[in-house]
């Protein structure tokens, strides 16, 4: 029986390809999406800072005046992104998983707060309009911008890995989903498929490495 053939969607770390290759797998990747980091002016800024991913804070980090802001608290989403954060020299007080938790933890501990939020091209409007709603103050400086990068896959995969909601749009623009199982990152992602189809597995935890266990334990079965 030949082995079934995954495609990701994102280039993976070396260590995370071998999971899969050592699974038996066959496996093709390549970046869906592309980053372009913007030049931003930060004048002021509120008490708090928000990233909500890691490109934001890479993005960030790249103003000369970044800087200035390490005594600022940070609150993020993704352990990777806290991870990075602490590693430059930041203090995270509080992350979440999702955009959705992270705003119940800022309406429920920090709400006489102020917050500056620094966002990408394609940021969702869940926690801004969750924070405007309980009347937070919160300003957003757009620090990247997300580009669709399309492939055309010419010999249909069994198995697709979705990170984000763009990488789904982007595979989209030049490919169907038809048969193949969709393992996603989170909820959010999954939901990019609704309407589309209902062969979706959702990682238990929004890592990649989570999502290659869900695809290997698939495939295993």
């Amino acid at each position: 029986m030949a082995a079934a053939r995954v495609l990701s969607t994102k280039k993976l770390q070396p260590n995370q390809k071998h999971y899969l290759l050592n699974a038996g797998l066959s496996v093709i990747e390549a970046d869906f999406i592309g980053v372009n980091y913007k030049p931003f002016t930060i004048q002021h800024t509120n008490t708090n800072l928000i990233f909500t991913s890691k490109n934001a804070f890479k993005s960030f980090l790249l103003n000369d005046n970044a800087v200035k802001f390490k005594d600022s608290v940070i609150f993020c989403v993704g352990s990777k992104t806290k991870e990075t954060i602490e590693k430059n020299g930041y203090t995270v007080l509080a992350y979440a998983d999702t955009a959705e938790q992270l705003s119940d933890i800022i309406i429920k501990d920090h709400a006489d707060e102020s917050f500056t939020f620094f966002s990408g091209s394609m940021r969702r409007d869940t926690l801004p309009d969750a924070l405007a709603k309980a009347n937070i103050t919160v300003d957003e400086v757009e620090v990247y911008e997300t580009i669709l990068t399309p492939h055309t896959i010419k010999s249909q995969p069994d198995g697709l890995l979705f990170f984000s909601p763009s990488a789904i749009a982007s595979y989209l623009s030049a490919n169907a989903v038809t048969t193949e199982v969709c393992f996603c990152i989170g909820a959010t992602t999954a939901a990019a498929l609704n309407g589309i189809t209902n062969n979706v597995i959702v990682a238990n935890k929004p890592s990649v490495e989570n999502v290659i266990i869900q695809c290997i334990n698939h495939y295993k079965n």
